[in-house]
């Protein structure tokens, strides 16, 4: 993975377990709904983020090194599966 995606996911993560927490506390302290359901949106934005880095990675990296070794089949399997994946959010 590269380094530069692997640190960007890494502090997503760990942002992610922290809205994590607050949303369990806040359910536990009975917060208003509305302000309970924008932060789990919040905590999907996050997660779709750390989604796109990831598919980038595996894009730049893996599908990368597909072409370049001459297997431009497995390569355009790979981008439609990515593309298949990011259309579902």
């Amino acid at each position: 993975m590269k380094i530069e995606i692997k640190t960007r996911v890494q502090n997503r993560l760990n942002r992610i377990q922290g809205q994590i927490r607050g949303l369990s506390k806040m359910v536990e302290e009975e917060k208003y709904c509305i302000d309970i359901i924008t932060q789990t949106s919040a905590v999907k934005q996050a997660l779709s983020a750390v989604e796109d880095d990831l598919l980038l990675n595996h894009l730049v990296t893996h599908t990368m090194h597909q072409i370049k070794k001459g297997d431009a089949k497995k390569a355009v399997e790979e981008i439609i599966k990515v593309y298949k994946i990011s259309k579902k959010k």
